[in-house]
């Protein structure tokens, strides 16, 4: 299922670019990256003309506790990119890079804190209770304010990973019980999603960096001291 999803993604997004390539060449928008996922076309009548809206694909709202035992919902952290992925503190083999990689964007990307949210949601909720995140955080020495360590519903944070275009799921033949992607995601202020990278993999990290300033300057006007 995780290998479907994957050629899932892979083929959107190869989509989606095209579009996006498309549309700059056009000069019909100014975007520094694309939006990612399917989406649709509403017509409405306006002055008796009808009019096209496209519709992109959004991550849903959600709420869900943290590290501190604090319901934190989406709506709280509007107005910030966010850069999300999908992990379980008992994984044994992905999960580890991940966090490693992860810390060290976070740390590199400080001087934009005040801009840019972290999340992990743990995609293990029975293990991954708040004391564990907690526990967790201290392990790789985790001490940011801009990063949630999110626990909640199993089967909603699969779905949820979904919007995210990262790919959760049990299964007793992976290592740790769960096979899951390693994907980083990128999220603009509006809810959409611009631009996935592979986690595990410093030089993806060290492009999404790029791309998140490239993001932050010129679509909101906002540069760090970098």
């Amino acid at each position: 299922m995780i290998r479907i999803m994957l050629i899932r993604i892979v083929k959107t997004s190869f989509l989606v670019l095209l579009c996006f390539l498309y549309v700059s060449c056009g000069h019909k928008t100014e975007r520094v990256l694309p939006i990612l996922g399917e989406r649709d076309v509403e017509y409405t009548i306006i002055d008796g003309a009808e009019v096209a809206d496209t519709l992109y694909h959004k991550v849903p709202n959600f709420e869900y506790l943290n590290q501190d035992s604090i319901m934190i919902n989406s709506e709280s952290m509007k107005d910030k990119i966010w850069v999300v992925d999908f992990f379980f503190s008992h994984c044994p083999t992905i999960c580890p890079p991940m966090t490693a990689q992860m810390k060290r964007l976070n740390l590199e990307t400080q001087d934009l804190s005040k801009h840019v949210q972290f999340m992990s949601f743990s995609i293990d909720p029975d293990r991954d209770t708040p004391s564990r995140l907690v526990e967790y955080r201290n392990i790789y020495d985790i001490e940011v304010n801009n990063w949630h360590f999110f626990t909640g519903d199993e089967d909603a944070t699969h779905q949820l990973a979904k919007s995210f275009f990262n790919g959760a799921e049990r299964n007793a033949q992976a290592d740790g019980g769960f096979g899951h992607t390693d994907y980083f995601a990128i999220v603009d202020y509006e809810g959409y999603v611009r631009g996935i990278y592979q986690g595990t993999n410093p030089e993806k990290v060290d492009l999404l960096q790029s791309d998140l300033r490239k993001l932050l300057a010129i679509e909101y006007g906002i540069t760090g001291s970098k």
